[in-house]
């Protein structure tokens, strides 16, 4: 869920975003299923050492090792395209980094067997001879527990942009929208294991403008990571309380199975009308005290194409690899 600032501010993904706000916990719990205790998870520090090791392959080269990391099942969300573990270890090929900085290292447990670890990156890489934009990015990384084996399942950055502050409202006009109207609340609705059809519901709430249902859909320790900061859930709610979402499409749904208890969605989003139209989101899913929340988002603005470079592949500026 997301308000996206990639879309311009406007693309909240299934969740918005919109500023910290400690005093939106009461509209933020507007859930009142209780919850499981936060599950126990991947140490920390582990959790940045497998990361760290999946960038150090690459960088010397070494795409066994690499690709040993990867789950059978492993995606990867970047601004140009999805790709799976055969395409990624293809793409690495091409990919020559010199240097590379990590900071703001954070995990976030999804169930005993599966985390993920956010943190931002800056890197000096060349892809195919040519050089792109080092960053700094906001990434995230999810690992699986399989069969006894840590294996990165999914990964995703996104370049760091600071939003512009938003206009201020027109004379006369609330400043903004804070729930649905009593005609046009959205009906409470049974989430499942299938993540697509949760984030399904979860649009029809944020078109609906019914920030209350909204957040019944997030978890408590719910996480957006977007080009201009990263959200909690009073955050989130806030941000899609203030956007119109309710001419955005969907489309290129795909799902990764995470185990049991927690699997993953990511899609394209389009809003007509704003600068930056359209953009790739992706949820995790989990099983908290029977119910299924979102826990994890993470909006990427899709890459504008380069005049300059047309005879090149729409390449992201960003390293498509990951750990």
């Amino acid at each position: 869920m997301k308000k996206i600032l990639a879309l311009a501010a406007l693309l909240v993904l299934a969740a918005a975003c919109g500023g910290p706000s400690t005093n939106r916990e009461a509209a933020s719990n507007a859930n009142t299923t209780p919850e499981a205790k936060a599950p126990a998870r991947m140490a920390d520090d582990e959790a940045a050492a497998r990361e760290k090791a999946g960038w150090d392959a690459i960088k010397k080269k070494d795409y066994a090792a690499f690709g040993n990391m990867l789950a059978s099942d492993y995606i990867e969300v970047e601004d140009n395209a999805v790709y799976d573990k055969a395409g990624i270890l293809a793409f690495v090929k091409d990919l020559n980094i010199s240097d590379v900085t990590f900071s703001d290292w954070k995990t976030l447990p999804i169930d005993k067997d599966a985390v993920v670890v956010m943190y931002n990156v800056t890197v000096k890489a060349t892809l195919k001879g040519e050089a792109f934009p080092p960053g700094p990015y906001r990434a995230a990384g999810a690992w699986v527990n399989r069969d006894g084996k840590w294996l990165a399942i999914y990964y995703q950055e996104t370049l760091v942009k600071t939003a512009p502050p938003p206009p201020p409202p027109p004379k006369g006009s609330p400043a903004a929208k804070t729930s649905a109207s009593p005609a046009t609340k959205t009906a409470a609705a049974s989430t499942g294991a299938d993540p697509a059809a949760n984030e399904k519901m979860v649009w029809d709430a944020l078109k609906a403008n019914d920030s209350d249902a909204f957040a019944a859909f997030l978890a408590a320790d719910f996480i957006e990571v977007e080009q201009e900061a990263v959200y909690d859930k009073a955050g989130s709610v806030k941000g899609v309380s203030q956007i119109d979402l309710s001419k955005a499409s969907l489309s290129e749904w795909k799902t990764v199975k995470f185990d049991d208890d927690a699997s993953l969605v990511t899609y394209m989003v389009k809003l007509p009308g704003s600068k930056l139209d359209q953009e790739r989101h992706t949820t995790i899913w989990a099983n908290r005290g029977g119910k299924w929340l979102a826990l994890f988002h993470q909006g990427t603005p899709v890459a504008q194409p380069a005049a300059t470079k047309a005879a090149a592949p729409a390449a992201s500026p960003k390293m498509k690899m990951k750990m």
